[in-house]
């Protein structure tokens, strides 16, 4: 329970810091990201529990990295990171789930992300803010990658790449888990006024 309320903490003042730094209102920001202002106060209070999508929706506004939202300072120059060590982000009815393993820090960070999707499960994403260039690399298993309503099967040992501004899908397929490496290269500065 500690590690959640620390977790909260730093949530809350990250996203504090990010709408800061960019200026903008609470009300401001709400508009943008599609996120109620009261549970925006929530949040910045540590109170309240924001799901995937709307820390995805925050950070594409705030134009930071999710991980940028959840992380402390940073402590060390090499940091390397088990994917025991990191929570889900998203967990699947059939036991697929998305981890958020790091970011580069710099002016166009990277998000490095592992998944696991189970045959025939999938995780519908909204299209992210013009410049977010999404990368899948199948490690083992298959996917059905769905940009646009137009499928891409990607197998082992393929990677595919795609204009993250895009309704996209990410399906399980086959009949063993589909492991991938996701990478996430956000445009650097915040998201401007849509």
């Amino acid at each position: 329970m500690a590690e959640t309320e620390t977790a909260l903490r730093t949530l809350a003042r990250n996203v504090r810091a990010a709408r800061t730094r960019a200026g903008l209102s609470l009300d401001e920001l709400g508009q943008r990201a599609k996120v109620s202002k009261g549970a925006l106060v929530g949040l910045e209070k540590a109170q309240g529990n924001p799901n995937f999508a709307t820390l995805v929706r925050l950070a594409d506004t705030l134009g930071v990295s999710v991980s940028t939202l959840m992380e402390g300072p940073s402590e060390a120059r090499v940091r390397v990171v088990t994917a025991d060590a990191v929570m889900p982000l998203w967990k699947g009815e059939r036991g697929s789930e998305a981890r958020l393993m790091l970011t580069t820090s710099g002016p166009a960070p990277v998000e490095v992300w592992r998944w696991r999707l189970e045959p025939g499960e999938e995780y519908p994403s909204h299209p992210h803010q013009a410049g977010v260039v999404e990368t899948v690399s199948v490690t083992s298993g298959c996917m059905v990658l769905v940009v646009d309503g137009t499928e891409h099967p990607v197998e082992a040992g393929q990677t595919a790449t795609f204009d993250g501004d895009a309704a996209h899908t990410y399906r399980g397929a086959g009949i063993e888990a589909c492991h991938l490496i996701m990478t996430v290269h956000l445009p650097p500065g915040p998201a401007s006024a849509s």
